[in-house]
């Protein structure tokens, strides 16, 4: 079948920066093969209509990102309702198994607020122009310029923090 080998090579191709993508949103990386997953599982039920776009690469990456946003919701509902279930219980910022938290921007990257970290990410990861990141967020192009804008504050702010504690250390 010539149509299961085209969306195998479409997911080849394109599943690692999907998985990028949606891990340096979530800040979690079994999170981010999750919702990656499952949005090449959706565009591959789609496949016969999909596989005739022009870009079918976003196509899974808005469904990815849906995912993600999704599953962070979830997680942070669960977070603050086992904080309020055991005050007395600590839950550590990130995870042993978080690979974004291993780096100083991926731990500043996971502090943003998710819709800055949204933009963010697609503007300097997935490499999306503004007018892109609008049409795919549903978001007006200066609500997008704004974010990013805030986004950069906020990481080059807590960025050059941790250098000046760095440079202070040594």
């Amino acid at each position: 079948m010539r149509q299961e080998g085209d969306f195998q090579d479409f997911y080849q191709a394109n599943y690692g920066r999907i998985l990028a993508m949606t891990a340096a949103v979530l800040g979690d990386r079994q999170e981010a093969e999750d919702a990656a997953q499952e949005a090449f599982a959706r565009a591959l039920t789609r496949w016969a209509k999909l596989g005739g776009y022009a870009l079918p690469e976003a196509w899974v990456r808005k469904v990815a990102l849906r995912i993600a946003i999704d599953s962070g919701r979830r997680v942070r509902r669960a977070v603050r309702t086992s904080v309020k279930m055991a005050a007395q219980r600590h839950v550590p910022e990130t995870e042993p198994g978080d690979s974004l938290a291993f780096t100083p921007l991926g731990a500043a990257l996971k502090r943003l607020p998710l819709r800055e970290r949204q933009v963010v990410v697609l503007h300097y990861l997935a490499d999306l122009p503004v007018q892109e990141i609008a049409r795919e967020c549903g978001l007006a192009p200066g609500t997008v310029k704004t974010r990013l804008a805030s986004g950069r504050r906020r990481l080059e702010a807590e960025l050059g923090e941790r250098n000046e504690a760095i440079t202070d250390a040594g």
